[in-house]
């Protein structure tokens, strides 16, 4: 079985193989995007018995997938449409998730709708969350979440101490997931490699080919690490790029393929201690819903929902997203927050699709979420959607590449685990031997677990090799040295950033957004990747201009603002331009047909 690891060697040799596709011997499906819905296509293609493909700009993940809302849900906001054969799909892959494919890194967490009048919106709400737990338990197999629950006042206050007296006379209880987005990405695309897909990272395709009948038949890469220009062929494209959609699909000429339009959400982070509860809430606002979510050390809360038109790359947050999140949150909270309060912020882009396809494309299959078409032969665009169902999307993707063919070779992903899932509760129990001998805590082998599952024995590994691996970084001690050294050796992250943004949280989670534990992890990465001094300093100032610019965006008053304060920084491997952001006929000003009603960024 092939190697799951993310190595530069075995970049390096995924590259060399593209390479070596001709007309005559093409891979069979290249996907251009590593975010969830890549990584998907990727594995779905690739456990097909097709030979596949996979580059990404940057690093996994670094779009939409890494700046969600973290949720894995059914969507309760789809039962107002009467949507209920997409809450039942939603619903049934996150139960998937949560028992089977993922158990390790989606974990059911329960939140709080909290009600203000006593009877009739009581009987409202709890009809309405009564058929999202009926539309659940119609999954086959033994239920993945508790029913809902009634609360009254006093329920309510001892589940969620700090909301306000006033702010409702009882909640209704109610389950969902959430999940490391970051992490579900980068251990699909591992999954994928397992499998025999080929996957670089930082790579760009600058050019989508064509052959002598019009066919999109393959890409030109460059590798934004040295510069190289490459071909590579295949049978059929996958463009799932998300935001950059219609940006990829200019690419292969003409004009057909769908519109998306990009919109913003932000989310703050505060400390657990800060808000006293052990639920999570779910507010309605006057454009969307707020969601206070719990995670292990703290808060995040979200989201907010506004146009952007900016350049894609870098969505910020602005002094005016997070007044907007506070103003919200504090109108429930018992001890209103204070921006002193914040210890980090991340800012994502949801990408919306607009009605209807452009002139020219010669298909769709249209989902309330997501759109599946064909702007021109060899060429298969994904766009909209959430992060729950991104297996739906990946197989839908890959049918409508495959056309008739997918008939007589269908998806088989339902079945097809996550690294870290198979043999979890073996390692459950190994985990007390582990914990013993490296003296690690309750929490710390719980937080092993929930990020590596049963490859907790690739850290044990390494702690046995090393047994200075097996201590907490000291200045970011919810991680250990192992954690930093494993992304280098096995998960892909080729460049400071990776490690601070999408292997671990530290962008967001502490305070100075990992800056004081740089030294430490460029020195592990340095003995992993081979890095001389001169490399790490680069990392390092690199990471910290960008965490600079970062904070100083969040004192700025509008988008046009905060992106141009954080656009002073170059990045560590800038990509090619693709032309700015297409305006899919909009007026200057005016806002995206569905900005206002798209929920929760990437949820």
């Amino acid at each position: 079985m092939p190697s799951s690891d993310l190595t530069p060697q075995s970049r390096s040799a995924a590259l060399e193989t593209l390479q070596a596709t001709t007309a005559a011997e093409p891979l069979d499906v290249l996907v251009v995007g590593g975010g969830v819905t890549g990584a998907g296509s990727a594995l779905d293609a690739v456990t097909r018995g097709l030979s596949t493909a996979i580059v990404e700009a940057q690093d996994w993940a670094s779009g939409t997938s890494s700046r969600s809302s973290k949720l894995v849900h059914g969507g309760l906001r789809y039962l107002q449409m009467l949507d209920f054969h997409l809450v039942h799909e939603a619903l049934t892959e996150r139960d998937q998730l949560i028992s089977k494919l993922a158990p390790h890194l989606v974990r059911p967490v329960s939140f709080l709708y909290p009600l203000e009048h006593r009877i009739w919106e009581r009987g409202y709400v709890g009809a309405g969350i009564a058929l999202y737990d009926t539309l659940a338990s119609l999954t086959p197999g033994k239920r993945a979440l508790p029913l809902h629950q009634h609360l009254t006042r006093k329920g309510m206050n001892r589940l969620f101490p700090d909301l306000r007296h006033d702010a409702a006379v009882g909640a209704l209880r109610y389950w969902d997931a959430s999940v490391d987005d970051a992490r579900l990405v980068c251990t699909l695309v591992r999954t994928a490699v397992s499998h025999g897909a080929q996957a670089a990272s930082r790579t760009q395709v600058i050019d989508l080919t064509h052959n002598a009948g019009g066919r999109v038949d393959g890409a030109r890469l460059r590798d934004l690490e040295t510069g190289d220009e490459l071909r590579v062929h295949a049978r059929h494209v996958i463009n799932a790029t998300g935001v950059w959609t219609e940006q990829t699909e200019a690419l292969a000429g003409g004009s057909g393929g769908l519109r998306v339009l990009a919109s913003k959400g932000v989310h703050i982070v505060v400390p657990r201690e800060r808000i006293r509860g052990e639920a999570g809430l779910i507010l309605q606002t006057e454009k969307s819903v707020l969601f206070v979510i719990p995670w292990s050390r703290y808060w995040v809360i979200g989201t907010t929902d506004t146009p952007w038109k900016q350049e894609l790359q870098h969505p910020v947050a602005t002094s005016a997203d997070i007044d907007y999140i506070l103003d919200h949150a504090n109108a429930v909270l018992a001890r209103p927050l204070t921006r002193d309060d914040i210890i980090g912020t991340w800012a994502g882009l949801r990408p919306l699709l607009q009605p209807g396809t452009k002139e020219g494309t010669s298909s769709a299959k249209v989902s309330r979420e997501h759109t599946t078409a064909s702007p021109a032969p060899g060429l298969t665009v994904i766009a909209g959607g959430k992060l729950t169902t991104y297996r739906i999307m990946a197989e839908d993707a890959v049918d409508f590449a495959l056309g008739s063919q997918a008939r007589n070779n269908p998806s088989v992903t339902s079945n097809v685990p996550l690294l870290g899932a198979v043999n979890l509760e073996v390692q459950r129990n190994w985990s007390r031997t582990y914990a013993r001998i490296y003296g690690w805590s309750d929490a710390v082998v719980d937080h092993l677990l929930h990020r590596y599952g049963s490859l907790i024995t690739d850290i044990v590994a390494l702690c046995s090799a090393d047994t200075s691996l097996a201590r907490p970084l000291e200045h970011a001690p919810a991680y250990l040295r192992a954690e930093i050294s494993y992304a280098a050796s096995h998960e892909g992250a080729f460049h400071l950033e990776d490690v601070l943004l999408h292997r671990t949280r530290l962008n967001y989670e502490v305070r100075d957004r990992g800056l004081a534990a740089l030294d430490e992890i460029s020195a592990l990465m340095s003995d992993v990747l081979g890095w001389d001094e001169a490399r790490r300093q680069r990392e390092v100032e690199s990471y910290t201009a960008r965490a600079t610019a970062e904070a100083a965006a969040e004192a700025d008053a509008n988008d046009a603002t905060a992106e141009a304060t954080r656009l002073r920084v170059d990045d560590i491997a800038p990509m090619a331009s693709l032309g700015p952001p297409p305006d899919a006929g909009l007026k200057p000003g005016s806002p995206p047909e569905s900005a206002g009603t798209s929920g929760p960024v990437g949820t």
